[in-house]
C-alpha cells in the first residue's frame, strides 16, 4: 500500500524558512512526478511546484517562483520542499503527492494518485 508522510511543518515568522519533507513508500517513486500542493482555509487546493520523475525537471506556482525550491532523493523515496522568503499568504496545510505520469505538465489541473496526511505551516506577520 502507498503511503506519503510529510513532516517539517510549523510556525515562522514572515520572511523566515522552512523545510518539509515527505517520505513514501509501498512503491519505487523514482520514475513518477512528484508534487506539492496546500489548502488555505476557505480557499480551494492549489498546486505548489512539481519535480518530474523523467528528468527531474521542476515547475512552480507563480506565487513562490524564487522563494521555494522542490528536490527529492530517489535512494530515499522522500521529495522536499525548501520554503524561503516566507509570506503570511504561504499559511496552509501542504500535503505531497504522487502522480501516475513522470511529467509536470499540467500538474496543478490534474488528478494525483496517492496524498500524505498533510502538514500545517503557519506564517506569522
Amino acid at each position: 500500500q502507498v503511503q506519503l508522510v510529510e513532516s517539517g511543518g510549523g510556525l515562522v515568522q514572515a520572511g523566515g524558512s522552512l523545510g518539509l519533507s515527505c517520505a513514501a513508500s509501498g512503491r519505487t517513486f523514482s520514475i513518477y512526478a512528484l508534487g506539492w500542493f496546500r489548502q488555505a482555509p476557505g480557499k480551494e487546493r492549489e498546486g505548489v511546484s512539481c519535480i518530474s520523475g523523467s528528468d527531474g525537471s521542476t515547475a512552480y506556482a507563480d506565487s513562490v517562483q524564487g522563494r521555494f525550491t522542490i528536490s527529492r532523493d530517489n535512494s530515499k523515496n522522500t521529495v522536499y520542499l525548501e520554503m524561503n522568503s516566507l509570506k503570511p499568504e504561504d499559511t496552509a496545510v501542504y500535503y505531497c503527492a504522487v502522480d501516475r505520469y513522470y511529467y509536470c505538465s499540467n500538474y496543478d489541473r490534474r488528478p494525483w494518485d496517492y496524498w500524505g496526511q498533510g502538514t500545517q505551516v503557519t506564517v506569522s506577520s
